[in-house]
Order: structure tokens, then sequence, then C-alpha cells
């Protein structure tokens, strides 16, 4: 059985080079095979080696593709947009609410995008577009985090709600880039 090949992209080499020479300079002896492996992992920022691997193996899952460098300058985490991934069904509405944070904005980010842009809605608007978007029936919690997030704005008495356009970052524009792809 041949082992999958795990590739590792390095943006900047210095900082990578001083994150490595530290490890080996902090190491007792030579290190064993999977030690340099996990001080590699480590200084392309994973946490250690399975890190890295859990993260390719996902990417390769969701992409269906052989994996590429990653030219993002910002990182994403394959293996976490896989596991925010399963709190949607398949047509895209979110089943329940994430109890970790980095999950939870992932998927208000991805019921941002499924907001329309230019348009001011009244807070019983807003509701009803959230409540087509997911399942749990808490339209004020998602609306909340929508504000406090940044995604969108509201006046003081809660009357006009609009999404805020910007670019998303790149954890939220893989998973809506998959989402679009199932619904």
């Amino acid at each position: 059985m041949t082992r999958p090949s795990i590739p590792l992209a390095i943006e900047d080499i210095s900082a990578f080079s001083r994150a490595l020479a530290h490890q080996l300079r902090a190491a007792e002896a030579a290190p064993s095979h999977l030690s340099l492996m996990n001080m590699l992992a480590r200084a392309g920022g994973f946490r250690n080696f399975q890190h890295l691997r859990a993260d390719r193996l996902a990417e390769d899952r969701l992409t269906d593709a052989p994996t590429a460098p990653v030219t993002d300058p910002d990182p994403v985490n394959h293996r976490r947009i896989e596991r925010t991934l399963t709190h949607f069904d398949a047509d895209g509405r979110l089943l329940r609410w994430p109890s970790r944070r980095a999950m939870q904005v992932l998927c208000l980010w991805a019921l941002w995008a499924r907001l329309p842009a230019g348009q001011t809605w009244t807070e019983r608007q807003v509701n009803e577009r959230l409540n087509a978007l997911h399942h749990f029936g808490d339209a004020a919690l998602l609306r909340r985090d929508l504000f406090e997030t940044g995604l969108v704005t509201r006046r003081r008495d809660g009357s006009d709600y609009r999404r805020i356009e910007q670019a998303p970052p790149a954890e939220p524009r893989v998973l809506i880039r998959l989402l679009a792809q199932r619904g």
C-alpha cells in the first residue's frame, strides 16, 4: 500500500527556517524520523505532523483533487471546514448551532453570503430570511451574532438591518463555495 504524499507549503522560508533551527537547537540529540516530521510541521504552522496530515487529507476529501500548494496568505484549516459542513444539510441549511466559536463564525459567514447585498430589512424580515436558512428555530441568536461579528449593521433601535459588504477570509470563502456546490 502506498502512502499518500503530504505536501507542506511554506509561505515564508525565513520564518520557517528560524522556527526549525530553534527546535533543532532545543533537541538534546539528533531527532528521529518522526521527531523531525513533527518539527517540520510545527515550523510550517501546524501543531504536529498528525495535524498537518489530517488537514491535508481533509483538503483532499473536500476538493476530490490532489492537494496543490496553498497560495492564499490566510491559513485554511480544512479539517475545521469539513467538521463545519456536518452542521449543514444537503440544501445548505444550518441544522444545529455548533458549540465551538470558530465553527460558529464560519456558519455566520455562510449565512451572511446567502443574505442579499444592498438591501435593508426590518427585524421581522431578517428573522424570516434567517429562519429559511436554518432548522433549529433561533433567528434571534443568529441575528445578534451576525451583528456582533460585524457581518450586518443595524440601527440602534433594531429597525434597519443591512449586510456589510466585505471580502470573506480564506476559510469562510472555502465553506461558502462548498455550500454553493451543494444547493
